[in-house]
């Protein structure tokens, strides 16, 4: 057997810019390169190596190992699954600001290998700068804080072990079931090390996607409750795209006249203009969506989780008399609420599904009752949505002109606070890809990241960020990187002084205003600074500029489509307003016992609502 003499960290790259993908007959790099922030930990060991592989394996310099991972997440997701990305940082707070980005992909069952550089595998120099020593077990670092959010870990203690663990962690990276973060953690001695590996590990490789057929004995379940349903709805989520399913699930609810809501990550399977989409569900759903779900007798759930926000917190599918059924790669979600499992492919299922069903459809006055629900919320988004002229404009009217700017080839890019629960109730999708909301971890900082790894992955779409001040303010830096590498960003900062969002949802449940809104914290008589977001923006190299109203965002909006690098628009909001319609109730638990009495009101109305759940 012929072998060939590399470092351990040579050994890893090397295996990496060989690794390719086929999809839909195209063949591609699995790994499109490698973000990296370099410290004592890994530059002398990783960084030579990828030194040498920079043409096939590109790096990608970044400004904060958290934002530096969430643009590979967020290029995984805009590519289906199918094309990732690996992160590296040096041991300690490098590290550890992966940790969070970890936990963001393993709740949205997302792929991103990580390589955190690691302490001594000898110990000769114990304990080194950032190690964090634990008295009782020599053997832990804090890179054992990525165990409970990798789908995948190892530490790679002899170079040797590549040869078995790096084949796995890619597998998991790949699995439909088990998708999500990979760490592989690597001592910074280790990395320098050199064995004599199989040349035969480095031939290229060419995986697939599998697609996991269900079971004969839960389809035959499935067809049988489905062919008894008159009033049946299909809850799309996530999986509808990772499956490559969104052409399938659109022509299924045509043949079948089935509406079809969705949930966050489901969102854009289908056009808004499809008869059958009824827009978003659960918690910040559309009425349209909600009322079909309360009056279903069938459910059909596609590749999604069934999270609270989906389900209002097991308090919006109330019938008892209702079936649900859950198409889902993973048996750990299809068995979620009771329902009757379907495990198995999304795409291949709904295939199955619409063999076996053919001559079914859903009764003629269900089909007339959701056409109905859907122009009347098609109304409400329009008087929503529209310019009336005010000088601190709400977020759905700042959605309305985003979504109005975007057209065919617009993605709009979101994650936490109150402007998701606005984009999925409001955002009109033209198709797949037009939508990419983080809202699984609902991770403040991953708008602009998470923007410039869409980017990365579809260079020919606008992308459009929309970013509250307070995610601004925690993680802005990437703006820089985009115009480093030329990855251009129309950014919308919505300025309403404070965590609005929260605000909200602290009256809600009868606090009072208190540490979220600027002027209800705690700082100098002069009170909070008002940020200047356009020069901000300006000085990490952007195009920019503030406006007022929306008739002024209309207009810069045209100048950002225009301009050929990131162009950050800033302009006030109003904290105050959200959208009413639609909507379900949201778990959120509120003290039993009080000294306001806005407190104790709120808890007798929670005490009620929670009655309605199902345990």
């Amino acid at each position: 057997m012929s072998t060939v003499r590399l470092t351990m960290a040579q050994a890893l790259v090397r295996y990496l810019a060989v690794q390719r993908i086929e999809s839909e007959g195209q063949e591609t790099p699995l790994f499109a390169g490698v973000f990296a922030i370099f410290g004592h930990g890994n530059v002398a060991g990783l960084g030579e190596a990828l030194y040498h592989v920079r043409d096939a394996l590109p790096t990608l310099r970044a400004h904060n190992e958290q934002t530096m991972a969430h643009a590979a997440i967020a290029f995984a997701k805009a590519h289906g699954r199918r094309r990732m990305m690996a992160a590296t940082s040096s041991i300690g707070p490098g590290a550890t600001n992966m940790v969070t980005a970890a936990a963001l992909a393993h709740a949205n069952r997302l792929p991103v290998l990580l390589l955190p550089g690691d302490t001594f595998a000898t110990r000769e120099p114990d304990p080194v700068l950032q190690q964090v020593e634990h008295f009782g077990d020599p053997t832990i670092t804090v890179n054992d804080c990525f165990r409970p959010v990798s789908r995948y870990f190892d530490r790679i203690t002899r170079p040797e072990q590549l040869l078995t663990s790096l084949p796995q962690a890619i597998a998991t990276l790949l699995d439909p079931e088990h998708c999500g973060p990979a760490t592989l953690a690597l001592p910074q001695d280790v990395q320098t090390f050199a064995y004599d590996y199989p040349e035969a590990f480095f031939a290229p490789r060419v995986h697939r996607i599998r697609r996991p057929q269900s079971d004969p004995w839960e389809l035959k379940a499935a067809i049988a409750a489905l062919a008894g349903a008159e009033r049946p709805l299909i809850i799309a989520g996530g999986g509808v795209h990772y499956a490559d399913a969104c052409a399938r699930l659109a022509d299924f609810a045509q043949a079948h006249g089935v509406p079809v809501a969705e949930t966050q990550a489901g969102k854009g399977a289908l056009p808004e203009v499809h008869p059958c989409a009824m827009g978003a569900i659960g918690v910040t759903g559309s009425e349209a969506a909600n009322r079909l779900a309360e009056q279903a007798d069938v459910i059909l759930a596609v590749g999604t989780r069934l999270q609270d926000f989906t389900t209002g917190s097991r308090a919006l599918f109330e019938r008892d008399d209702l079936t649900l059924v859950a198409l889902n790669v993973g048996r750990f979600d299809s068995l979620k609420h009771r329902a009757l499992p379907l495990t198995g492919d999304a795409r291949d299922g709904l295939g199955t599904l619409d063999a076996r069903l053919a001559e079914w459809r859903a009764s003629d006055a269900w089909r007339e009752r959701a056409d109905s629900l859907k122009r009347a919320w098609a109304e409400v988004v329009a008087r929503v949505t529209a310019d009336d002229g005010r000088d601190l404009p709400t977020d759905a009217q700042v959605i309305g002109a985003v979504n109005r700017q975007a057209g065919e080839d617009g993605t709009v890019v979101c994650a936490a606070g109150g402007l998701p629960g606005e984009l999925h109730k409001l955002w009109q999708c033209a198709g797949p890809g037009s939508y990419h909301v983080e809202y699984g971890y609902s991770c403040m900082g991953y708008e602009i990241a998470g923007g410039l790894g869409v980017k990365m992955a579809r260079p020919e779409r606008e992308v459009f960020v929309m970013v509250g001040d307070g995610s601004y303010l925690m993680h802005n830096s990437e703006l820089a990187t985009s115009v480093m590498l030329g990855h251009k960003l129309i950014v919308v900062v919505l300025d309403n002084r404070g965590f609005g969002c929260i605000n909200r949802l602290q009256q809600v449940t009868g606090g009072a205003g208190f540490n979220n809104l600027l002027a209800d914290c705690r700082s100098v008589p002069e009170g909070a600074p008002r940020t200047d977001f356009a020069a901000h923006a300006r000085a990490l190299g952007c195009q920019a500029e503030s406006v007022r109203g929306i008739a002024g965002l209309e207009q810069a909006l045209v100048r950002a489509r225009q301009a050929s690098g990131t162009y950050v628009i800033a302009l006030d909001t109003d904290p105050l307003p959200s959208t009413d319609e639609g909507g379900a109730w949201w778990d959120v638990a509120v003290p039993e016992v009080s000294e306001r009495e806005q407190v104790r009101q709120a808890y007798a109305g929670y005490s009620k609502a929670k009655q309605r759940q199902q345990r």
